[in-house]
């Protein structure tokens, strides 16, 4: 290379390191050391020059933040490992129950927690190849997201890529993935807002929706218009946390360059956080973006492993969710509403209320028993909750207001189907028994259809109901045989948006048997049931000719669920339903999960760090060789796995005389050959 050459190109990238330096300053200590002319004076001369030389243009040069044609729509990524959501809590005893869980599980009475404001925006990961970011991918169902990374390079507090002697400095390796908060500043939102009322355009409702449709525009320039902002707090390296505290990865993740919330604290009681809780609760009108709660996690990753995952969250954290936001309005009515198992359920019919950001005209009353507690009367005035800041409900009847006359009278038909409804004693709810009631129809659909189930996006209430309209879809095996031409005879559809549905549709024959045995709806079977189910028949033949006997020998399957899954199979409709998806291509066939013998019967209790295994990678061991694995010490447990660290079940096995083995001899009692240190 010529030496001109090689000047000019360390001029470049000097002139870039010194822009990447106050973009630094500016969009992530929010502390600019140069004026917003200044600024655009040193983009303008980076622009100049590479526009002059244009083989010397980079990826990652900041001049390459926004650009190209926009695209037809995105492509979907699978995670490294899930993205989880977190439990919620919404008082102080709620919280020192979750704590207390932390303690027995964990045999431990010392733990630190570290404290963080819940942003209420998106999760967002980010990827990144020898300090690149390469790619920014949303939460979606939790196992697979959306590629935005063109979108994510517009968003100026993310890194487009990080010198190797900063990482070096953070102690974060070349290749990792952050995950964090994507979100739009008030200002942001509040000027938008503005100005979109100024056109005579109608405004949006709140921050976060706003931020998920942003994400997801398809053209990038939108995106950079709205000056959305990201906070990040994990790291890891091929799908599994890289420090062993979580302090250390905030800690390094600043280092490194990353906006990583300031507002956050390492904790040794309970009383710390909560205490921690009540002061930013009084402060959260003066953050300069919303939150609606405090994130309370155990700091030692250790830890984290030990105390494992629920179905779709870890022990190891809890979301304190701050008060509902209310006002009180008054009820015009009350209208049934039928799902899809048939329920109803009371919807309030309200006098429009704005309440967090957004107006609220209907809030759920829940059912009748509810209604009664309340002692709820249409035409009184009532006071509204959106619970979790979320789901609109009615808590309390205003009793400063004039009382409503009107009785709210028990339904005695569906409001969709006219059929009788029925209540089944011991029970709140009314349901539908008619099994070809449309709104039954509708919201089966719109559950096999959503995003944690078989995730063919697009599939919503508005193309649902007309397919149900047309007769295109009188049960959700019916989708499977929808044609391009059915799709263009409807509204709102052009030849590429029904191409994206029916390749949606293709897509979800591919996901794998718990998904499709979650999609069938069966009553009380969730995301988690359904996993073990397939796990333990591996194919819906098998689960299909199981009895009531032999379902309760699943994990988590007791009678009334049991009862609940052979009722559901022995219909004709049901098994006729299920066989029509078989045809249609979907997958029956799972993976067995076959379980030895060599442990069977005995009970197991895992304490303290293993060296070699994590948690769960050690209770599988145990139960694929035919144990059990629990989490408190009795006398009939048989053995206590005992690591490094380890707490007070360790001292309650030996006041039992229960017999205390480690790493090494539980691998030798499960079949397993020792792993290599």
């Amino acid at each position: 290379m010529p030496a001109a050459t090689k000047d000019l190109e360390r001029k470049i990238e000097k002139l870039r390191e010194k822009i990447r330096h106050h973009e630094y300053l500016y969009y992530v200590l929010d502390n600019p050391e140069i004026s917003d002319a200044d600024f655009d004076k040193l983009m303008q001369q980076l622009k100049d020059l590479e526009t002059e030389h244009p083989s010397l243009v980079m990826l990652d040069s900041p001049t390459q933040r926004v650009g190209g044609k926009p695209r037809e729509g995105f492509v979907k990524v699978p995670h490294s490992s899930p993205m989880l959501s977190l439990d919620n809590t919404y008082n102080e005893e709620e919280l020192r129950d979750w704590e207390r869980r932390v303690h027995e599980l964990s045999g431990r009475s010392d733990v630190d927690y570290v404290c963080e404001l819940k942003l209420d925006g998106m999760s967002l990961a980010l990827v990144y190849e020898d300090g690149r970011l390469v790619r920014g991918v949303t939460r979606g169902d939790g196992s697979v997201g959306e590629d935005v990374t063109l979108n994510v390079r517009t968003v100026r507090s993310v890194p487009l890529s990080i010198p190797k002697e900063r990482l070096k400095k953070a102690g974060i390796p070349r290749d990792f993935e952050v995950r964090g908060e994507l979100l739009m500043p008030t200002a942001s939102f509040k000027r938008i807002n503005e100005e979109r009322e100024r056109n005579g355009l109608p405004t949006f409702a709140n921050p976060r929706n706003f931020t998920a449709g942003t994400v997801r525009q398809l053209d990038s320039n939108v995106t950079a218009e709205r000056r959305l902002d990201y906070f990040p707090y994990i790291l890891l390296q091929n799908g599994r946390t890289y420090f062993d505290r979580h302090s250390k990865t905030l800690a390094a993740l600043d280092a490194a360059g990353f906006k990583v919330n300031q507002n956050r604290k390492l904790l040794r009681s309970m009383d710390e956080v909560w205490a921690f809780i009540e002061q930013w609760e009084e402060k959260r009108d003066s953050l300069p973006y919303e939150i609606d709660g405090i994130v309370v996690k155990v700091d030692r990753t250790a830890l984290q492993d030990e105390l494992g995952f629920t179905g779709k969250a870890p022990r190891s954290a809890i979301a304190y969710k701050y008060a509902a936001r209310g006002g009180v309005t008054k009820l015009k009515g009350i209208r049934w509403q039928t799902g899809r198992t048939g329920k109803l359920t009371p919807v309030a019919e309200l006098e429009p209320i704005p309440i967090g950001g957004t107006t609220v005209r209907n809030a759920t009353l829940h059912n009748m028993d509810e209604i009664r507690r309340l002692g709820v009367k249409i035409g009184d005035w009532v006071r509204v909750e959106r619970g979790g800041d979320v789901i609109p409900k009615v808590v309390e009847v205003d009793k400063d207001h004039p009382r409503g006359v009107t009785d709210v009278e028990d339904p005695e038909k569906c409001p969709v189907c006219g059929t009788k409804v029925v209540r089944t004693e011991g029970e709140v709810d009314y349901r539908c028994v008619n099994a070809n009631c449309p709104a039954k129809l509708l919201g089966t659909i719109l559950h096999f259809a959503s995003r944690g189930v078989m995730n063919i996006d697009g599939m919503g209430e508005s193309l649902v109901s007309q397919l149900i309209d047309r007769g295109l879809a009188k049960n959700v095996a019916e989708i499977y045989d929808l044609t391009k031409k059915d799709l263009l005879s409807l509204e709102r559809f052009a030849d590429k948006s029904a191409q994206n549905i029916l390749d949606e549709i293709e897509n979800s024959k591919k996901l794998p048997l718990e998904r499709v045995i979650y999609g069938l709806g069966i009553r009380m079977v969730g995301e988690r049931t359904a996993q073990f189910l397939a796990e333990h028949f591996g194919s819906m033949e098998e689960l299909e000719q199981a009895g009531v006997e032999e379902l309760q020998n699943v994990n988590e399957v007791g009678p009334r669920i049991a009862e609940s899954i052979v009722e559901f199979f022995s219909i004709p409709a049901n098994r006729k339903l299920v066989d029509r998806l078989g045809e249609a291509g979907l997958a029956f066939k799972g993976k067995k999960k076959e379980r030895g013998t060599k442990l069977r019967g005995k009970t197991f209790v895992l304490t303290g760090t293993l060296a070699k295994h994590t948690r769960d990678e050690a209770k599988k061991m145990i139960e694929d060789a035919g144990g059990k694995v629990t989490g408190s010490v009795s006398k009939k447990t048989d053995y206590v796995v005992a690591g490094a660290d380890a707490g007070s079940k360790l001292d309650k096995a030996k006041e039992l005389g229960v017999a205390v083995i480690d790493e090494k001899e539980m691998e030798k009692l499960a079949g397993q050959p020792a792993l290599s240190s």
